[in-house]
């Protein structure tokens, strides 16, 4: 039996194509509203003084240009870290 103009298949797809774009704007509104600020504690690689940050910009650079090995690099931001 038929309803109308027989037209029922495309109501169903309206139907849910305006469905998926609710979805979507109520994703999108709870994205932005909770990326308004920072989340979780404060980074604790910040250092305390000016020559630490600058120890430590060297040590960043000189392991991204290959001349420290990882184990390196972890054993002088200990040894960083020890001397605050």
């Amino acid at each position: 039996m038929m309803w109308g103009n027989g037209s029922m298949g495309w109501s169903w797809g309206f139907g849910l194509l305006a469905l998926v774009g609710v979805a979507i704007l109520v994703y999108l509104v709870i994205r932005l509203s909770t990326k308004s600020g920072p989340t979780g504690p404060p980074s604790p690689t910040v250092p305390a003084s000016p020559d630490l940050t600058s120890a430590r910009k060297i040590l960043d650079e000189r392991f991204a240009r290959g001349e420290l090995t990882p184990e390196q690099y972890r054993e002088h931001i200990r040894v960083l870290a020890e001397g605050r």
